[in-house]
């Protein structure tokens, strides 16, 4: 099997949501399996060589899995740990490496070390979370707020004392002080990789570390009531603490590095607190020293970008600026917990990312169903599943848009389940079907296919060097990806307007496009139409 650094791109899969073998409505662990060749198997497959799988473990299911019960069990929802080991073996038979969700930073409120913890006070385990005395007038520690509402605190009456929870108060935060704790959570990522798992996705870390002075937050003055997630109305200053952030993510990182090239990319969002982008990811890619073979960090900033080929330019042009040769860049434009791309941007637009996400250095992570067009889907009341939403109605936050099934085909459920589907699947499914794309030279999948087989069948595209040009010009984002072997020029309209574009490239022939028909003004200019973008290939 190809090591990670040759893999040509990351299909993220919510398991509750691709497919369901047993009718029960949500999508389960033999139903990945059976798609499997779907994702790299034949001519008509994505040609996809990594999955990412989040989360499958044992769970009361308050926050899709990511509250956790059993960090080495399997949900019944989802199947058995069996099923489990035949799609790591199913998935290797076809050179298909098998990503999961690692959530460290918090467990359900009934995992039994909890449960422990809330026991007493003398719990031998108490400090295996983060509690607190209230203030003298009986109010939480201080002002620290959940990412799913409200206070960051929660009362307990038996032992009369708060816990902390960053996000549901059903999803206590573990503390990552304590020795023991990270012993245990070692356990766990030893449990997977030794059997045979190739790689961990680190869910929130920035919340591992907590700043133990326990300072009240600012507030934000640009915050907005009413338009904006009520998160964001403190400033997230004196929550963290960089310096035992990279003492944790180092144990991880040594954890996985005992394992024959697996991996572990780290989940953090912008905290849109007047951090820049260098002074963000410098940490993770310098500062906390942690061996880039093994860690790297997702690339989030790519999902808040205004579609702008300026704002592109500036944001890939600052992450490929603090990367060495060693490290491996990992660009996400969209997974389970953001609007998807067709109804953040538009149809053609989101072509264009699609174009440019595969055709930049390193890892490109896709979320499932992107590769179809798939939009948010509409969800009234009463179908409402996330918690967040049901937390902060109407503000906007909730996830269930970007989580509803995989639409296979025509009919019942889109072919995605024999019951009715945990969520409503659209009631027009036009074209957006894989049984429609496959066989359409123009459709989104296409366009991901063609791609994805340029970068499995060249290493040009995964690790070739990137260079921008025509850096001055506010609509066309450029850039050429080269080795020793080809040299692969972009050019990505960002604008509604028909743009000239300058390639500069002789005897290089057009080899994808992200819509027909490409009109070449001469052999070194090219007229492309809003949205469109192409890629030219010539060898060296």
């Amino acid at each position: 099997m190809d090591r990670w650094s040759d893999v040509n791109g990351i299909y993220q899969i919510y398991p509750r949501s691709f497919m369901d073998t047993d009718g029960d409505g949500s999508g389960d662990i033999s139903g990945i399996i059976e798609k499997l060749d779907y994702i790299k198997g034949g001519e008509d497959s994505l040609g996809v060589d990594a999955i990412w799988l989040s989360p499958f473990y044992t769970s009361p299911m308050i926050d899709g899995g990511y509250d956790v019960s059993d960090y080495c069990g399997v949900n019944p929802l989802f199947g058995t740990l069996a099923d489990f080991k035949r799609l790591l073996d199913e998935a290797h038979r076809r050179q298909i490496r098998v990503m999961i969700d690692f959530v460290p930073s918090h467990t359900s409120d009934i995992h039994p070390w909890f449960e422990q913890s809330a026991s007493s006070r003398e719990s031998s385990q108490r400090d295996w979370y983060i509690w607190r005395d209230a203030k003298p007038d009986g109010s939480a520690p201080n002002n620290w707020l959940s990412v799913a509402g409200g206070s960051a605190w929660q009362y307990d009456e038996k032992t009369d004392q708060y816990y902390l929870h960053s996000f549901l108060k059903e999803q206590p935060d573990l503390n990552w002080d304590n020795l023991e704790v990270r012993e245990a959570m070692k356990a766990v990522v030893d449990f997977w990789l030794s059997m045979g798992v190739d790689g961990l996705r680190a869910d929130a870390v920035r919340w591992m570390a907590k700043d133990r002075s326990f300072i009240d937050n600012l507030p934000n003055p640009n915050y907005q009531a009413g338009q904006e997630d009520p998160y964001h109305s403190q400033i997230h200053t004196y929550e963290g603490s960089a310096d035992q952030l990279r003492t944790y993510l180092c144990d991880i990182a040594a954890a996985v590095e005992r394992y024959d090239d697996c991996i572990l990319i780290f989940e953090d969002y912008p905290n849109f607190s007047g951090v820049t982008l260098e002074e963000r990811y410098r940490p993770y890619l310098e500062l906390y020293d942690i061996n880039p073979r093994v860690a790297m960090p997702f690339n989030f900033e790519g999902m808040f970008t205004a579609f702008h080929a300026t704002s592109f330019r500036d944001f890939v042009g600052t992450i490929q600026s603090l990367l060495t040769d060693d490290r491996i860049p990992v660009y996400c434009f969209g997974n389970h917990d953001q609007s998807r791309l067709v109804s953040r941007f538009g149809q053609q637009q989101a072509r264009l990312i699609a174009m440019m996400q595969l055709t930049l250095p390193g890892l490109p992570v896709m979320y499932y169903g992107d590769e179809l067009g798939m939009s948010d889907g509409r969800i009234d009341d009463e179908f409402i599943q996330d918690s967040f939403e049901k937390n902060n109605p109407g503000v906007g936050i909730g996830r269930d848009p970007e989580r509803t099934p995989m639409q296979w085909s025509h009919g019942l459920s889109a072919g995605f389940s024999k019951g009715v589907p945990w969520l409503p699947l659209p009631s027009e499914l036009q074209d957006k079907t894989v049984a429609d794309q496959q066989t359409d030279r123009t459709s989104f999948f296409a366009l991901y296919q063609k791609i994805l087989a340029l970068r499995s069948s060249t290493s040009t595209l995964r690790r070739g060097a990137y260079e921008t040009f025509g850096t001055n010009d506010e609509h066309i984002f450029s850039y050429k990806r080269s080795d020793k072997d080809y040299i692969f020029t972009i050019a990505l309209n960002f604008s509604d307007q028909t743009v000239e574009c300058y390639i500069g490239e002789s005897n290089s022939d057009i080899i994808a496009a992200t819509s027909q028909p490409v009109r070449m003004k001469d052999e070194h200019t090219v007229n492309l139409r809003p949205y469109q973008g192409i890629v030219m290939a010539r060898r060296v």
